[in-house]
């Protein structure tokens, strides 16, 4: 039996000025504010999947929401309210057109560039002799700019002040909230047995102050190592316990899908679809070191369109 789930939303409320549907959240837009509903759609390889995964919204926004609220002395953020479990509401902040990615290790896209020979990603220099996953000398920024379509683009800090994407003071301050607010996740991960490897926070401005907006620090958008075991799995040359949604792309790939032309998305059976809501379960108490509590209503579209009425 299928676990009850939220594909899309498509309401309208008093007030609302627009709606955006994103891979995986609809976003509703207000004068002032804003209603993001994190659905229970799953993206991988920058296709949509046919079918929804049990919880996934829930888990996303309240792991979102867990770590906006344990940062606000950091940075201030745009989150006012989580009315419902895959509800937050905020100010509507005008997004910054860069994306701030910070990188602890030397994973994912940067060992890709480095193991094809790059020496420099993003202005930013790397010394010989590293092996994938391995430790970076410091945490270094690989900004990229944000693409509506298609893929982000890496850039330097010096092209995004040259080009105008942003002033040179504001440029400085997300600097300065990046390594911060990427400081603090990896303490907080660390306490959980985790790594937090790399990561990547938005920006916006609402009224003249630079706000964080998006979620932060959720598998989606962060990629964990397991702490136990890391050194070894290193000095073995041996592949690291990620915590992420790598799992998908893995489940797809052998699958027989990448997203190319011409591919077709697997059979996603009730059986897959619940072992996928279940990883999701555990990312979630990993990562916020506490018991997942599942919604339990059947009807969830009213459930949430009933408790946006209310809030707003």
């Amino acid at each position: 039996m299928t676990r009850p789930s939220l594909r899309e939303t498509n309401f309208n409320f008093p007030g609302q000025k627009d709606l955006y549907r994103g891979k995986v959240r609809d976003v509703y837009f207000f004068d002032d504010k804003l209603v993001m509903v994190a659905s229970d759609r799953i993206s991988a390889f920058d296709v949509v999947l046919p079918e929804a995964i049990p919880y996934k919204g829930q888990i996303l926004n309240q792991i979102a929401a867990e770590f906006l609220n344990s940062s606000k002395h950091i940075v201030p953020n745009w989150l006012d309210s989580t009315p419902d479990p895959n509800v937050s509401i905020g100010k509507r902040c005008e997004a910054i057109q860069v994306e701030m990615v910070v990188r602890g290790y030397l994973a994912g896209h940067a060992w890709r560039e480095y193991r094809d020979g790059k020496r420099s990603i993003c202005g930013v220099p790397l010394p010989e002799g590293l092996k994938e996953n391995d430790k970076l000398p410091e945490p270094i920024l690989t900004p990229t700019t944000k693409a509506h379509e298609g893929h982000d683009e890496d850039i330097s800090r010096d092209e995004i002040i040259a080009q105008g994407l942003v002033a040179k003071d504001d440029y400085e301050k997300l600097e300065a909230y990046t390594r911060a607010l990427f400081n603090f996740g990896t303490e907080v991960a660390a306490t959980r047995g985790l790594i937090l490897v790399d990561t990547k926070y938005e920006f916006g401005k609402h009224n003249g102050t630079i706000y964080l907006i998006d979620e932060v620090h959720t598998p989606d958008s962060s990629r964990f190592f397991y702490k136990e075991g890391y050194e070894e799995r290193q000095q073995k040359g041996e592949g690291q316990k990620q915590l992420s949604k790598e799992f998908v792309r893995q489940w797809l790939i052998e699958n027989g899908f990448q997203g190319k032309e011409g591919q077709k998305i697997p059979t996603m059976t009730p059986e897959v679809i619940n072992s996928i809501s279940d990883r999701y379960v555990e990312l979630y108490e990993k990562v916020t070191g506490k018991n997942f509590v599942p919604s339990q209503d059947n009807d969830i579209l009213h459930r949430v369109e009933t408790n946006i009425k209310n809030a707003l």
